[in-house]
């Protein structure tokens, strides 16, 4: 019986002693436990209105949410860790080496990882925009974290990685709504310019996908020794613009054997022996 009652009065002892050595900061701990997660969970309702007001898209918020929200809670955790008492230096070192490592393995994978959020985040271009990037041209079918797809012309699937995709030149032929096709035609010198000219806006006039009320030009951009270039230039909906495009190649040819404009003829060379 006495040892049991010293047993006790022992046990009593060690939690008087823990509780006046460690008490204050196992209850600073769980005060900043409380108080941290409260905070965490304002500055993520504070970062999911913001995103709200800048339309950022609607894909990425629940990701940028999450990501912001667990940096946090990592952050808490070592506040706590260090208010008890516990060497968080090793455990940062130790969570830093192993993020340089998965960085370094995982590269290309970040690359374009990071790339996709930009992406998403900034819409340097929109699923259905028709873009020129990486030296291919089409509609983008789908924006994905790592890569883009892209739709040619003539139904060929292109995938480009998202990474190279942000660091490099974009053309959004579709952004502005409207477009302007312009295409060079060389014909001989011999022909009237003004016949010439009347000739190609004919075939532009007659175009139903060139808007009616923008100004078409027909221009002399250059004079060779038996021929002379026109730049024409034809304004259309950007999701006309290969339409428009073929339609002039195929309708000016047409206009010209019809209204007799000819080709350059070949220069002739004479040799003296």
């Amino acid at each position: 019986m006495e040892q049991a009652q010293t047993r006790m009065e022992l046990i009593y002892s060690q939690v008087l002693t823990f509780a006046t050595v460690y008490g204050g900061q196992v209850l600073l701990a769980i005060i900043t436990l409380i108080v941290g997660l409260w905070i965490i969970g304002w500055i993520t309702k504070l970062l999911s209105s913001m995103m709200a007001k800048r339309h950022i898209d609607r894909d990425v918020q629940p990701f940028l949410l999450s990501l912001v929200n667990g940096l946090l809670r990592v952050l808490l955790l070592l506040s706590i860790a260090s208010t008890l008492g516990v060497q968080t230096t090793s455990f940062v070192a130790i969570i830093g080496a192993a993020g340089l490592a998965v960085g370094l393995a995982l590269q290309g994978s970040l690359a374009n990882f990071a790339g996709g959020i930009l992406i998403l985040i900034f819409k340097p271009f929109r699923v259905g925009d028709l873009i020129s990037a990486q030296g291919f041209t089409g509609n983008v079918e789908a924006i994905r974290i790592f890569d883009t797809t892209l739709v040619t012309l003539d139904n060929k699937t292109i995938i480009l990685p998202n990474g190279a995709l942000s660091t490099t030149a974009i053309v959004n032929i579709s952004t502005k709504g409207i477009i302007r096709v312009d295409q060079v035609y060389s014909v001989g010198s011999q022909n009237d310019i003004d016949a010439t000219k009347t000739s190609i806006m004919n075939v532009v006039n007659g175009c139903p996908l060139a808007l009616k009320d923008r100004q078409h030009d027909v221009l002399i951009t250059k004079l060779n020794a038996n021929s002379r270039d026109y730049d024409v230039r034809v304004w259309t909906k950007s999701e006309n613009y290969w339409g428009t495009y073929y339609y002039m190649l195929e309708h000016i040819a047409r206009q010209f054997d019809k209204d007799g404009i000819e080709a350059p003829k070949p220069t002739m060379f004479i040799v003296n022996e």
